[in-house]
């Protein structure tokens, strides 16, 4: 197993986890096709989604796979006028993560992260280990103590 930035810094914080690799096709990187191969309900895999507020601040959302994120709702949570995801090209330069392998643990620097509502009603959740091909099985308490993010309402 190849220990990513994710599974460093959860093992400094002491946090167990579990990890599920899986095979996959440049198409089949997003939510809904990991949840399927690792064999898990869609709302249980969480998918990390980075935006930037017309001021120019970033911002972490980690929503389950088979929603789509409130971007109004993101913006008022965030006090902007107006937010959006950043563009693809911009991920990995911004996070030293990949697209289908961006996870809310590790990034190149620590954003404001918003857990979506829903993850308190497990005790673990599924997130990217850094990389194409892994997930954690994570308690939610633990990731919410590593990303000090919060708990919101973020999903349409």
């Amino acid at each position: 197993m190849k220990k990513t930035n994710a599974l460093r810094i959860l093992d400094s914080f002491k946090i167990e986890y579990e990890c599920l690799d899986y095979i996959f096709k440049e198409n089949e990187i997003d939510a809904l096709s990991v949840a399927e191969k690792i064999g898990q309900e869609p709302g249980l895999v969480f998918k990390t989604l980075v935006a930037v507020s017309a001021g120019k601040e970033y911002f972490v959302f980690v929503i389950p796979g088979n929603s789509e994120l409130d971007l109004k709702q993101a913006a008022k949570l965030t006090n902007s006028k107006k937010i959006d995801l950043i563009p693809v090209k911009e991920l990995t330069a911004l996070t030293g993560y990949i697209r289908g392998g961006c996870s809310p643990i590790g990034m190149k620097k620590q954003f404001p992260t918003y857990i979506d509502k829903s993850a308190e009603l497990h005790k673990e959740i599924f997130i990217s280990a850094g990389i194409r091909g892994m997930q954690i099985k994570v308690p939610v308490e633990g990731l919410l103590r590593v990303t000090n993010a919060r708990l919101v309402e973020l999903k349409i």
